[in-house]
């Protein structure tokens, strides 16, 4: 791989689109299309905030369990490094309106013949911290 591989547009195009589908399917609670999108595989992992499945077996029990998302999800900065043709890593993070934390989100996608996979996920909070004041000189 040369550095001419690394985040390909079409490349970095085609796992946006695949990702958007993601994200809509999992707003929509659209719990099927969510668990298609991760490969169908034994070796398939995701870890949550406090959970982990391990296989796409585990995990579409998992997501069947699971309530739907709260309303006005919103992502922001969203990056997607593709490396060659078959593999990207996507970050975001994500909030919710008065929420407490902020989510971090990382998922590892594969090229397969039937289109692109999620091989790897994990889900995370950073809780918000409360600002300590300066500390005053006496």
């Amino acid at each position: 791989m040369t550095d001419l591989d690394l985040d390909l547009p079409e490349t970095v195009a085609e796992v946006a689109a695949a990702f958007a589908a993601y994200e809509e399917a999992l707003v929509k609670d659209d719990q099927e299309a969510v668990a298609d999108a991760f490969h169908d595989s034994p070796g398939t992992v995701r870890f949550g905030i406090a959970d982990r499945q391990s296989g796409a077996d585990e995990i579409r029990a998992w997501r069947r369990r699971q309530p739907p998302l709260p309303p006005g999800r919103t992502l922001f900065d969203t990056r997607i490094n593709a490396f060659g043709t078959g593999f990207a890593v996507v970050t975001t993070l994500f909030s919710y309106p008065g929420g407490a934390a902020t989510g971090r989100q990382t998922q590892v996608w594969a090229r397969f013949p039937a289109g692109w996979r999620i091989v790897s996920a994990h889900v995370s909070e950073v809780p918000e911290v409360p600002e300590v004041p300066e500390a005053q000189e006496c």
